[in-house]
Parts: structure tokens; C-alpha cells; sequence
């Protein structure tokens, strides 16, 4: 809303020197966004002047029409006699009122105006556009003045061309600041001044021999006035001060009737239409929309409204859509003498909806979706008809006709507790203070220490006690209000939880990792890519409502799609080599999770609907998964690389393991999407005995890496954290173990067996078989070939035994180390190489 600073001192007394931004200041404290303060005419210097153009000469070769004329403009060039004064325009003529601009004088810009030689003529001075006076944007022609005015008058102070704007930016619940009266309402109250309410006008009651109404729907449209205007001038312009207060408040002049609603709309907040009386067919209906009804309305677009739209109509069907815009069956033309004005209230929700079903924003629409004062409709009318009968010509003249469709409207009634602001805010407000300052906002106040608080037709938005409270903390002073911070209970740190991810986190970004964090969505082509069955538990998904991508529109169930783009957009900016991880939730709908319940929006869910919402809530188990791609060891002078396989990804599995103190048993498996004979299922196992499966890790399938655009090995692995760590009571920190002073003892060992047993099973025998002198076991070479039979392998390990009480000798090491072999030569069938 822009608000001019000379038109808002007319409706409140501000002190003769408070500027612009002292007014904004002031506003601002209350609460209002005052965006810029806008200087009008602030380079702006004269001598300008009204001049009557007595002479006009057509200068002849030239590329474009070229006049050079002779202006009377008094005695403000010092001289009485004309100005001599080249011009291009071509819209006045001889003895009409120009605005003149002499040497000397400035325009906005700054552009000087200085006495110049030009298509062969002396030109001193301008004659002035309304864009070259910073009027506007109209450049079509110069300003031509009505005859009143007086030849040699200052121009600048006839146009009001120096002014202070105000430009607020209104927020949704201060729709009564849409208008003057509504800025100066608040300004009244800033300075403690009395408002000059320009709503309270004498308004004849409505009578039968109005223009007739009819109105269908009283939900949507519950007050409809109308009244007549007969006998206006087509021809009568707007005066001066009109255009340029419809200028300031951002609107383009265009004519009378026009002007004069955009005017109203303006001052008062109501939005008004006009219609050509001699073009309306019959009554004015106001009802829903039918069935395949078209409507063609004000900027040439035929538009198909919805059941839901709100139309005015008359015998031939819909003439305007109702509060957004008018129809051009019924438009005001320039022989239009007779019109018929609309003020009425319309429904907020049912216009905002209408607007944007048609994509059609309209400054009427943007006043009743914020909601428009219901008792300012019969001032509105009153005030427009009161205008065009004085503006319009000797013969326009308001019918006596008075039309009012008024349906009854509940009131509201808030009780308040005298206290209660001051609970809100942490001040104390007297009781006194409370009523003074609700009263100020337009309230009627009863009661003493509960009050009953009727809240003026201009602020539909007061519906509770919370919204009084916070009437009376922003005009006593936001500043007042103390700033406490919240007091955090002591001793409450990290969860135990919390405390296990963020060393699940440091441990793999020591060993290398980057972290990332990816959007939570997926679509179903993830699936795809991933090569998942179509009976894949982790194909159904928890779907979004309103996703923020159609192509992505349900939470994801699996932590490798994120992932996997992550390291595809790394590598397509050239980084090759690559170990990232993300830790974070994934979303697993149950079968049987009944449907959450629609919540209320006027009062806090009841415990009830709090436990169905809870219930309906997915599964959101924690995850932890990592890609590699790349070297995982570089090349260099010290050799060829390593690339990162599918033992690196295990062993990011048992690094994570290692951070929660848990033990992880790898076995070979077949899992979408990793590559079936370089697949590992990680399996914890309980203190019951009992087995799970926590994750997967080894390397993607090629079939995967095809479709994601991916290089030809890249390893990953995820682990279900909660699967990992369910077993563990509280925080379970991982222990060192006891550091002993007796000396290692270490024995080799190479085992072949068949190459489909797996190496994790011929350690687990040998740890089992050695007892408790065995301190680690580690396996450091594979071996295939020709001292091996076909179809075996050679594994061997080293064992190193320690004993926590004494020096082992040479028999007990043997000895334990004999157990071991035979345990897993019963197990797996292994066979002590060279044996």
C-alpha cells in the first residue's frame, strides 16, 4: 500500500515537521512493514509554471513532426513576454493550459533545462510529459491542464509534485491497512491524535426503488449495495488532484468513473465496480457458477468458471467475476452517461480461491482475500456517488434509489482475561491500559477482570484472546517487552544414542570417509536402477501428498540411491576417487498402520489423536552406508594403487561395528543390488545365541552401475544401526583390552580348502578350536594355483598367542595351535598345506 504523506495528513493532525520517515518509524513501531520511503520530486526544481500556448508553428524536414510554439506564462520569466519553445508532441492545441518548465529549472532525473539551439529554432524551455514530471509512466503526450487554471501559477505546487510516499507492505492479517483510512487508523493511534474517519457520511437508508439485487448465495456475498449515477459527462476528466492521488497510490488514471472508484477503493478499502446502466439486462444476480458457463471479463480473456466461482450476472448470465474483476459485456465506454456502483462484501476464502483458479490477482481481490470491513460498503457508494455527481458535468446527479442486500452476520464476542497480556508478555498491564488500548484499535470493551470484548467489522482477524493480547503488547511497544532467554535444565547432554552415531561418524571419517547428506526422496525408477524385484519390501513406500519433485514422490527405504547420485555428481566433476558415508533414517510403512487422522487447526490435538498419529507414523529405523569408487590406495613411486573392492566395504562395516563395541560375523550372500558372488550379509549375533542379519556390503552389480552411468567397480555397504546395536543396554562404549608384559608368541598356518568355503568360516573354527591363549588371528594370504588342487585354495593364517600370567614356551603355542587346525579341519575339511 502506498501511502502518500499529504493525503494521510488530512485525516490526522502530525506535527508540521515530522518527515516521512519519522512517520515510518512510528509505523514501524506498531508493527507495520514500511518497505521505503519514497522522495517525490526531490530533484525537482522550477521555475514550472502554467502556460497557455498561443501560437504554433509545423516546422517542415525533419524526421519527425516538429513544433515550434509561442507560450504565454505571465510574469515568471521576468519579461511578460511569450516563451519561444520547441516541442514534439502533437496532443494540445492553440489556448490550451500546458505545464512549462523554464532555463534554470530542473526536472527529475536530474535533467537541467537550459536555453538551446534546436531544429534551427531557439527553444527556452520545455513543455512538460507526465514521465518527464515523474508523474508516471505516460509519455504519449504532454499534460494539458483544465482551463481554470492560472496562467504564470507554480506547477509544482498545482500537481503535487512534491511529496513523501510511504510504501507498506501489508501482511495478510492487516487487510484494514489495504486503505488511508486503515494507515491512518494506526498513524492516529501513534501520535495520540483523534482520526477524521472519512467512512462517516451521511448515507440515506435503502428503499425500493434502488437498482435491483438479487442475491443467491448470502454465504458468499452477505452485503451487496448498489446505487445510480445518471447524466455524467463522458467527457468530464478527472481533476488534477485525483489523478495524482491515484498516481501516488500506484494506479494509472484512465477516466472519471474509473479514477473515482480506484479513488474510494484507495481512501475507504472497499473495492467498488461500475457498471453501463443501459448495458445491464435485468436484475443483478449474485449466485455460484453453473455448468459450462463462460464469462469474458475486463482484459479480453473468456474465461470457464468453476462450480465454486462467485458471479455476478444479469438476464444473459455472468457479467463479472464477483470481487476479482468485471465483465466486458458491461464495461464503462466513452459514451457511458448512466452507471450503477457495487459495493459489496464478498466471502475472503471464496475470492482467494477464485483468483487463483484463474490466475487473475486484481487489486479488489487482493482487499477482500485479506477481508474488506462490511460496514464500509454503503460509505463507499455513498462516497463515489458523492463525487461523480460533483466531478461529472451540470447534469449528473445521484439517483434517490438505494439498494441493500444485508444478511445477518454473527458477532463476535471474546472473553479476556484482564490479565492476560500481561502473562503473554512478562509486563504488567494495568486493566485500564488493557480497554484503552483495544479501545483504540475499534473494540468495545465490558467487564473488570474478565472482559468481554467485541472487535470492530475492519479486523475480522481478532477471533481469540491471543490476538487481543497481542493488540495491546504492539501499541504499548514491542520494545517493553523483555528479553529472557529460556532456561535449559542442567545436565542434560547427548542421548546414548546420539552419543553412539556421533562415534559411529568420527570413526569413518578417521578412516577415510567424507560424510554427506542427501533429500530423503525417491522415486521408483530408483528402484529400478537398483535392479529390485517388483516384490521387494523396499519398493513400498510412504508417498508424499504434495513431494516437492513429481519424479520423486515418496520418503526413501534405503540409504543407496542418495548416495550413488551423490558419487555420480562427483564424478562428473572430476573426482575419481571417492569413500563417502551418510548416516540418517529411512521410512518403512507397516501393513497394518492405520490412517492418520485429519487434526483440527483451532485448538491443540486431543491425547487421543496424538497416539493415532504416533501410530500412523512409518517405521524410521537408523541406517549407515557407504560407497567407494576409485583407488582406495594411490600409485606412486612406491608402486602400482589399490583399488577399493568389496573387502573395503566390509571392512567400513566392521570399522562402524568396532565404534559400538559389537562383533560382526561376514557371510557370503546374493542381495540386490550387490553383484552376487562379491556380496556379504553382516550378521551380529546375540547373547542368546541367536542370529541376525544387520546389512549388506561388497560390490554393486554391473547391471546397476550401467543404468546410474557408474564406473565399473564401485563397492557399498549399509548396516540397520538399530538391528546392530539392539542388544546393548544403554551406551555400550568399547573396551581395551588388558595390555600384557609377557612377549607374543606367533604361529603360521596355511589351510587348503575347497574355494566355495568361505574364509570367515575357517576363522571362526580356528579362534574356537585355539581357547583362550589365542590373542588374534589374521589371514594374509590367498592362494590358488599349481602346489593347490584344482578346485581349492590355500588360506593362511598368522596366529599370535599370549598368555596374561606367564611366558608362553614353545609346546603350549603348538599345542593350541593343533587345536585350532583341528577344529577346522573337522569343520570345513581344511587341509594343513604341505601335510
Amino acid at each position: 500500500m502506498r501511502v502518500p504523506l499529504s493525503w494521510l495528513r488530512e485525516y490526522v493532525d502530525l506535527p508540521a515537521g515530522e518527515s516521512g520517515r519519522d512517520v515510518a518509524d512510528k509505523l514501524v513501531a506498531l508493527g507495520l512493514e514500511v518497505e521505503t520511503v519514497e522522495q517525490l520530486g526531490a530533484d525537482l526544481k522550477g521555475p514550472l509554471v502554467v502556460g497557455r500556448v498561443l501560437e504554433i508553428e509545423e516546422l517542415e524536414g525533419f524526421k519527425k513532426p516538429i513544433r515550434f510554439c509561442k507560450v504565454d506564462v505571465g510574469d515568471a520569466n521576468g519579461t511578460g513576454e511569450p516563451q519561444e519553445i520547441v516541442c514534439g508532441a502533437r496532443n494540445f492545441e492553440v489556448d490550451d493550459k500546458v505545464v512549462v518548465i523554464l532555463p534554470g529549472g530542473v526536472l527529475p532525473g536530474p535533467f537541467e533545462i537550459a536555453e538551446r539551439k534546436t531544429y534551427g529554432r531557439v527553444s527556452r524551455g520545455m513543455i512538460c510529459s507526465a514521465r518527464e514530471l515523474g508523474m508516471g509512466d505516460d509519455h504519449d503526450g504532454i499534460i494539458v491542464l483544465p482551463i481554470e487554471a492560472q496562467i504564470g501559477a507554480d506547477a509544482i505546487e498545482l500537481l503535487g509534485l512534491i511529496d513523501e510516499v510511504l510504501d507498506i507492505a501489508v501482511t495478510p492479517d492487516r487487510g484494514y491497512c489495504l486503505s488511508m483510512r486503515g494507515v491512518a487508523r494506526e498513524a492516529a493511534i501513534a501520535y495520540g491524535q483523534p482520526l477524521r474517519d472519512p467512512a462517516l457520511l451521511d448515507v440515506p437508508d435503502a428503499n425500493s426503488y434502488g437498482y435491483p439485487v438479487l442475491v443467491e448465495d448470502t454465504a458468499g456475498c452477505d452485503r451487496f449495495v448498489a446505487r445510480t449515477v445518471v447524466g455524467i459527462d463522458p467527457e468530464a476528466p478527472s481533476p488534477l488532484w485525483l489523478q495524482r492521488r491515484v498516481q501516488m497510490g500506484g494506479m494509472r488514471p484512465i477516466s472519471l468513473v474509473v479514477d473515482v472508484t480506484n479513488y474510494v477503493m484507495l481512501e475507504l478499502g472497499q473495492p467498488l465496480h461500475a457498471y453501463d446502466r443501459t448495458r445491464l439486462q435485468g436484475a443483478i444476480v449474485v449466485r455460484r457458477a453453473h455448468e459450462g458457463e463462460t464469462l469474458t471479463t475486463l482484459d479480453d480473456a473468456e474465461r470457464k468458471p468453476a462450480r465454486e466461482d462467485l458471479l455476478i450476472c444479469d438476464n444473459r448470465g455472468p457479467i463479472g467475476l464477483a470481487g476479482v474483476m468485471g465483465g466486458a459485456s458491461t464495461e464503462i465506454g466513452v459514451e457511458t452517461t448512466d452507471i450503477v456502483i457495487e459495493a459489496a462484501h464478498f466471502d475472503p476464502v471464496s475470492i482467494a480461491r477464485t483468483a487463483r483458479r484463474h490466475k487473475l490477482g486484481s487489486e479488489a481481490s487482493r482487499r477482500f482475500e485479506r477481508g474488506v470491513d462490511p460496514e464500509a460498503a454503503r460509505a463507499a457508494a455513498q462516497r463515489a456517488v458523492d463525487l461523480l455527481a460533483a466531478l461529472g458535468g451540470e447534469r449528473a446527479q445521484a439517483e434517490a434509489g438505494v439498494t441493500e442486500v444485508d444478511a445477518p452476520r454473527e458477532m463476535v464476542r471474546i472473553v479476556l482475561a484482564a490479565d492476560h497480556a500481561a502473562k503473554v508478555a512478562g509486563v504488567a498491564y494495568p486493566r485500564e491500559t488493557v480497554a484503552q488500548r483495544l479501545q483504540e484499535v475499534g473494540c468495545s470493551v465490558e467487564g473488570i477482570d474478565e472482559l468481554t470484548v467485541v472487535p470492530p467489522t475492519w479486523r475480522p482477524d481478532l477471533t481469540d484472546p491471543n490476538d487481543l493480547a497481542e493488540e495491546v503488547i504492539r501499541l504499548e511497544g514491542y520494545e517493553q517487552v523483555p528479553s529472557t532467554l529460556p532456561q535449559v535444565p542442567a545436565g542434560r547432554g547427548l542421548t546414548a544414542d546420539q552419543r553412539r552415531r556421533r562415534r559411529i561418524g568420527r570413526a569413518l571419517a578417521g578412516a577415510g570417509y567424507a560424510e554427506v547428506l542427501d533429500y530423503p526422496f525417491v522415486g521408483q525408477s530408483a528402484f529400478d536402477d537398483l535392479g529390485l524385484a517388483e516384490d521387494d519390501a523396499r519398493r513400498r513406500t510412504v508417498v508424499l501428498v504434495n513431494p516437492i519433485s513429481e519424479e520423486e514422490p515418496a520418503l526413501r527405504t534405503t540409504l543407496l540411491p542418495g548416495l550413488l547420485g551423490t558419487l555420480r555428481r562427483n564424478l562428473g566433476r572430476g573426482n575419481g576417487d571417492l569413500a563417502l558415508f551418510e548416516s540418517g533414517v529411512v521410512f518403512l510403512p507397516n501393513a497394518s498402520t492405520p490412517r492418520a487422522p485429519q487434526l483440527a487447526v483451532d485448538r491443540r490435538p486431543t491425547d487421543e489423536e496424538l497416539t493415532g498419529l504416533a501410530a500412523a507414523l512409518p517405521d524410521q529405523p537408523q541406517r549407515v552406508a557407504v560407497v567407494l569408487a576409485g583407488e582406495r590406495e594411490h600409485s606412486g613411486w612406491w608402486g602400482k594403487g589399490r583399488p577399493q573392492v568389496w573387502a573395503d566395504a566390509i571392512e567400513a562395516a566392521r570399522v562402524v561395528a568396532d565404534a559400538v563395541g559389537v562383533e560382526l560375523t561376514v557371510r557370503q550372500d546374493q542381495y540386490e543390488p550387490w553383484h552376487p558372488g562379491r556380496c556379504a550379509a553382516l550378521v551380529a549375533t546375540a547373547a542368546d545365541g541367536t542370529e541376525r542379519v544387520v546389512g549388506h556390503a561388497g560390490e554393486l552389480h554391473p547391471r546397476v552401475l550401467k543404468a546410474l552411468h557408474l564406473p565399473e567397480r564401485v563397492a557399498a555397504m549399509e548396516l540397520d544401526l538399530d538391528l546392530l546395536t539392539a542388544d546393548l543396554d544403554g551406551e555400550h562404549l568399547p573396551q581395551a583390552g588388558h595390555i600384557s608384559s609377557y612377549p607374543v608368541a606367533t604361529q603360521d598356518v596355511a589351510l587348503v580348502v575347497d574355494a566355495s568355503v568361505p574364509a570367515a568360516t575357517v576363522e571362526a573354527a580356528l579362534v574356537e578350536g585355539a581357547g583362550a591363549l589365542l590373542e588374534s588371528v589374521r589371514l594374509f594370504d590367498v592362494y590358488t594355483g599349481a602346489q593347490v588342487a584344482e578346485g581349492g585354495k590355500s588360506l593362511a593364517y598368522a596366529l599370535r598367542f599370549r598368555a596374561p600370567d606367564r611366558t608362553l614356551t614353545v609346546e603350549e603355542a603348538t599345542a593350541a595351535r593343533d587345536a585350532a587346525v583341528a577344529l577346522a579341519t573337522e569343520r570345513t575339511g581344511a587341509v594343513l598345506r604341505g601335510a
